[in-house]
């Protein structure tokens, strides 16, 4: 193996967990905190208290609140910031970025301005072929990496070359496995849309409806992924993969879950505004809503389940009136559900 400069931004607890995965593979990791203050504490503690309580960081680490000293020299830069940020850390990015430098990004959801996946906010910004971005993705809880708990993933390119690249980078311990596809729409699409359903199974949990409800939000909440990800121009096979059922399951039935959390407090009455507070990190989920159900009429998708969570979050229906709606939907028939949608939606890789 390689031993490569990496540059991490940022320092939350996936951007964490990350530096610390390829801190084991024997590379000079860098990890960028937005704020002075955090970085200091970090190196201070050789923690982060905030967003991985309890995990040492491993002296090899550097942390630096510097972003063009971070980037110096980096091989590869994994941006792990939320996607609502993707954009301004990219930008501040350009100048210090090498321009043969690999790019993964770690970050699951939408621009929430302009609904676009991350691979084309950081083509756009970083001024380099989407082609040759890698997004990282699959069912991988921060707190279970940082751990070294057995973990498997994705990275997904279209340029096979680069996602073999980082594929090397992250894959050289005993406990973080990384598999390869092409598809990367399909790969970030599910990643995305995954954390709206997972706002669903908490709030099915809060209310106490049971196992048997879950099962059906996550069954269902798959195939709204796959209509949307088809329609955009993803592989249905990668709905079945890592990247689709594996993360879906983890994300709705963990406690681990910001979004599974988030929904289970709006079931018991916690007000959006107070959960986020409560919370003190980022619940994708929350503008993937937004996002996921301005995408679903602009391709003309049907997402019963997205609309109805977009309702809770920010059109104040209760959860338990979301719940009925979706129970009192007009009867279908599943196969043929799935038949029409599969020939409905046409197969293009245009759009963002």
């Amino acid at each position: 193996m390689t031993r490569e400069k990496v540059a991490v931004l940022a320092a939350g607890s996936w951007g964490t967990a990350l530096a610390r995965v390829l801190s084991d593979n024997g590379h000079e990791v860098t990890l960028w905190a937005r704020s002075r203050e955090h970085a200091e504490e970090m190196e201070r503690l050789r923690r982060n208290e905030h967003y991985l309580p309890g995990i040492e960081l491993p002296r090899t680490i550097r942390i630096t609140s510097d972003l063009a000293a971070a980037l110096e020299g980096a091989r590869a830069v994994v941006f792990a910031a939320p996607s609502a940020a993707m954009r301004e850390v990219a930008r501040a990015a350009f100048a210090s970025l090498a321009p043969d430098a690999l790019v993964i990004h770690a970050a699951k959801g939408f621009a929430p301005d302009d609904l676009k996946r991350m691979s084309t906010v950081l083509a756009e910004e970083l001024g380099r072929p989407e082609e040759r971005i890698v997004a990282l993705s699959g069912p991988s809880h921060a707190e279970e990496v940082a751990r070294r708990l057995p973990t498997t993933v994705v990275v997904a390119s279209i340029d096979r070359e680069s996602a073999e690249r980082a594929q090397d980078l992250l894959m050289n311990n005993e406990y973080f496995r990384v598999y390869t596809n092409p598809d990367l729409i399909g790969v970030e699409t599910a990643g995305a849309v995954k954390n709206i359903i997972a706002i669903g199974a908490g709030l099915s949990d809060g209310l106490g409806f049971g196992d048997n409800a879950r099962a059906a939000l996550v069954t269902r909440g798959l195939a709204e992924i796959g209509r949307l990800g088809k329609a955009m121009g993803a592989n249905p096979l990668t709905f079945a993969g890592l990247a689709g059922v594996g993360d879906l399951v983890v994300t709705c039935s963990s406690r681990h879950s910001r979004n599974w959390r988030a929904g289970y407090m709006l079931a018991e009455g916690v007000p959006l505004d107070e959960v986020l507070k409560r919370m003190g990190m980022v619940v994708e989920g929350v503008n993937t809503t937004k996002a996921a159900y301005r995408l679903a009429r602009l391709y003309g998708v049907s997402m019963p389940i997205t609309e109805q969570l977009h309702d809770v979050l920010f059109a104040g229906k209760s959860p338990r009136e979301a719940v009925q709606a979706l129970m009192g939907r007009v009867r279908t028939h599943e196969i043929e559900e799935i038949m029409r949608h599969r020939d409905k939606v046409p197969h293009t890789r245009t759009g963002g």
